[in-house]
């Protein structure tokens, strides 16, 4: 084997979705967001296209989008606006020391679909989420409404073609890491074996 499949896959297992209102204090270093979306940039990708596209703020930087989240959100509900959920958002700018906007710029040729150049970028998500993880930092990949406003995408550099895809961001947790399961294997697969009769 070319790495240790144990250790491989404890990481894969032991990766967890942490909300940011269970971060703790501690600051995550630019130097693990640097490597966390390096790591993505190793994804697979259609076509070597590569659409990911990564704006991180870390620690200072957060008061550059850490104000707009609950301004966003508050745009972007409309009639569903909750004051509680503005407040959450609120507090979650002021706190968390690193997000990234997760954005995707397409195949300008056309050859690659939309489709499989978001599922590259959830596959480079991914990648982000198993480096927080070895770090003992929790990942949250955030897909609220609001990404989908354009002022969002300005505001993340992104063309006009590009689209947001979620706000990542990492903590380190405030007690002990999350536990978490999944169904058995045989629930979600069928196992073809046999050439058909």
């Amino acid at each position: 084997m070319r790495h240790n499949l144990s250790e491989v896959t404890d990481l894969i297992r032991d990766r967890r979705s942490l909300s940011p209102e269970k971060f703790s204090e501690r600051k995550v270093h630019r130097e693990i967001v640097e490597l966390a979306l390096t790591n993505a940039t190793w994804a697979p990708t259609h076509g070597m296209t590569q659409p990911w596209r990564f704006t991180a703020f870390v620690n200072e930087g957060m008061q550059a989008i850490g104000p707009k989240l609950a301004t966003w959100y508050k745009t972007a509900a409309g009639e569903a606006f909750s004051p509680a959920k503005f407040e959450k958002l609120e507090r979650r700018g002021q706190r968390v020391s690193a997000l990234v906007v997760i954005g995707m710029v397409p195949d300008a040729a056309g050859r690659i679909s939309e489709q499989d150049e978001m599922l590259a970028v959830a596959c480079a998500v991914q990648n982000m989420y198993l480096t927080c993880t070895a770090h003992g930092i929790g990942g949250f990949w955030s897909t609220p409404s609001m990404i989908h406003l354009d002022e969002v995408r300005v505001f993340a550099g992104l063309p006009e073609d590009g689209r947001v895809l979620g706000f990542f961001y990492m903590g380190y947790p405030e007690e002990g890491w999350p536990k978490s399961h999944r169904k058995p294997l045989e629930y979600v697969t069928q196992w073809v074996d046999q050439a058909p009769v």
